[in-house]
């Protein structure tokens, strides 16, 4: 309690201290003013969005030190990272007290749910090295993407352009971690590319958690001079990690897993007079293999291979009535399963929605609809509204309200094992959200705050009535979620040197109705107090520091403050980078009862030609 209270101390304290601050017009603010969202179907810069969006960008990930994509986004308030291991080797994406399962994750703008379970969605994560932005959208966001962005989204926008050269690093570290990454990217008027390569391993924090990682990534860009240009982006990622306690029970110190995940993609953006058209064709794919005794995969195994392949085209057109953006997206989904079985469906959304300004623009609304239709579960209508209000150059008003949804997984419908049962007969998760906010966009200062509420309803949990009944899977809980958060980033100079610091909190009340069941697996547990500041210093010329701090209280569980460190020292094209995790060796666990690891540190070097 005394360090929530230390907490919301500083955040009120520093709030008042930058309203005081003299502004000096630094280009790293100015820059995320400018950014034009692509996680929405109608591009827009991010001061005019009527959404909670929150960016992280290229440069803000290469300060922070972190090694993966999931360990940055733990640095953003209402973004619940529940991590099992070093370096986010199994990890899980929740928004706002959604579950893992109501969150999406996209890839420019492509779609990567896992039709098995949301426990893989993060392996699709790219590497640091080739993200130019990460767009985080908060909020119900059926209406823009359909299915699974229940509470939220997370669009991972990858370089497009790049000056010829490479950068190899090696890094070494704390419980025998050895990794090894190397880029190649060249540019030119006819097209560019970007290669990736990356090899992660680890004898492991404690029993059975080693890991061997690799990723390979390549973006290609053609014909970027010419009325059609053509982006080809491909990427794998294969993990094999020892799970002592990941799933199950925390007893169950033996598991073992090994995943893969796969993306190809082929996109293009067509400009001609007040049209702009995304056409876009994919497919991922999806490897799961479990054990529940490491070396006796007779006594218990489970092996699921998913596959999406789909084709989306989405429009955009300026009139004198304002943006409409349109859309479709048509796909295949298929499963095959010792454990779920062999199963298949289609699917097909098709949006709408129009951006309409009143007295000179100082007043938008936009309205608009998604209609998705399921080959098992039929076809669903999702309409929603954004709205702003421009208070000043600086201040706008904003919020939206809509309903969104989330269909079963394969493993809520099927799933079956000694303790577990699925239930085919779920019916689809449903959820009427609201929002309010505000945002402020200063030259070095920008802050927002927002109020929302969301009333799910046949939320999907595991129950039984008696102690030695099986679990199954079941409609049985409405949840009622309000909250608010607030953000703010400061930029400004020490001497000539840039320093910058990002402070968030979100606050979380769930109101869940009783049922008559007497078991349940899964309470709610999401954050109800979440803290985070990032403080990015520039010591010299050669020199920066990153501190990331993370306070997190949630029912049921200890509350828990995590310090990160990170210090680099450049010369000429070489730079040297320290990160020490866990700083006060904090003893915590974010999920499962998994204890995360104590202080640890990795080193560095990069090389840049």
């Amino acid at each position: 309690m005394k360090t929530y209270s230390f907490c919301v101390l500083f955040f009120s304290f520093f709030v008042s201290l930058v309203a005081q601050s003299p502004q000096d017009s630094l280009a790293t603010i100015q820059q995320l003013k400018e950014v034009i969202l692509s996680s929405a179907r109608i591009d827009l810069p991010l001061k005019e969005s009527s959404r909670t969006v929150q960016i992280i960008t290229s440069e803000q990930l290469r300060n922070s030190g972190v090694l993966t994509t999931a360990e940055a986004l733990q640095y953003v308030s209402g973004i619940d990272i529940r991590q099992r291991g070093v370096s986010g080797m199994q990890a899980d994406l929740y928004i706002r007290g959604g579950s893992f399962d109501q969150t999406l994750l996209l890839i420019d703008g492509i779609k990567l749910e896992d039709a098995q379970t949301g426990h893989h969605t993060l392996n699709f994560l790219p590497p640091i090295e080739i993200i130019e932005r990460i767009e985080v959208l908060k909020g119900p966001a059926a209406r823009i993407f359909g299915q699974n962005a229940f509470t939220g989204a997370v669009n991972i926008v990858t370089k497009k352009e790049g000056i010829k050269g490479g950068k190899v690093t090696v890094r070494s570290g704390s419980f025998g971690q050895l990794h090894g990454e190397v880029s190649l990217q060249n540019s030119s008027k006819s097209g560019n590319y970007f290669a990736h390569y990356t090899r992660n391993t680890s004898e492991g924090y404690r029993f059975n958690t080693d890991f061997k990682n690799h990723t390979v990534f390549f973006k290609l860009g053609l014909f970027n001079q010419k009325k059609l240009p053509v982006a080809v982006l491909t990427s794998f990622s294969g993990r094999e990690f020892g799970a002592n306690g990941f799933y199950a029970s925390p007893e169950a110190k033996d598991q073992y897993e090994e995943t893969q995940a796969s993306l190809i993609a082929l996109q293009s953006k067509i400009q001609n007079g007040n049209w702009v058209l995304k056409p876009r064709v994919y497919w991922r794919r999806g490897q799961d293999h479990y054990v529940y005794i490491r070396n006796q995969p007779e006594i218990y195994e489970n092996w699921h291979i998913t596959h999406k392949a789909g084709a989306a085209l989405d429009a955009n057109f300026s009139s004198i009535l304002g943006t409409t953006g349109m859309g479709i997206d048509i796909s295949r989904v298929s499963i095959a399963s010792n454990n779920l079985g062999n199963r298949s469906r289609q699917l097909a959304t098709l949006f709408i929605e129009q951006r309409l300004s009143f007295w000179s623009q100082t007043i938008d609304i936009t309205p608009g609809i998604a209609l998705n239709t399921y080959t098992d579960f039929g076809t669903f209508a999702y309409p929603g509204m954004d709205f702003g209000i421009v208070l000043s150059s600086e201040w706008r008003l904003y919020g939206n309200i809509g309903y969104t949804y989330r269909i079963p997984t394969y493993t809520d419908l099927y799933y079956a094992d000694r303790t577990t049962i699925g239930n085919e007969n779920l019916k689809p998760e449903e959820a009427f959200s609201k929002e309010l906010g505000f945002r402020f966009s200063g030259e070095d200062f920008q802050l927002f705050a927002a109020y929302f509420d969301r009333r799910a309803e046949n939320l999907i949990d595991y129950v039984k009535t008696t102690e030695q009944a099986l679990w199954e899977a079941t409609n049985i809980q409405a949840l009622m979620t309000s909250g608010f958060e607030v953000e703010s980033s400061f930029a400004f100079e020490i001497g000539e040197q840039l320093q910058s610091i990002r402070v968030g909190y979100t606050h979380l009340n769930d109101d869940i109705e009783r049922n008559n069941f007497g078991f349940s697996r899964y309470s709610i547990n999401s954050l109800k107090h979440h803290f985070t500041m990032n403080v990015n210093s520039k010591i010299s010329d050669r020199m920066g520091a990153f501190i990331g701090i993370k306070y997190a209280a949630r029912d049921g569980f200890e509350a828990y403050t995590v310090w990160d460190v990170s210090f680099n020292w450049q010369l000429k094209s070489f730079v040297l980078t320290a990160t020490m995790n866990n700083l006060l060796n904090r003893i915590y666990s974010e999920t499962n009862l998994v204890p995360m690891p104590g202080r640890n540190g990795l080193v560095s070097l990069s090389y840049k030609f």
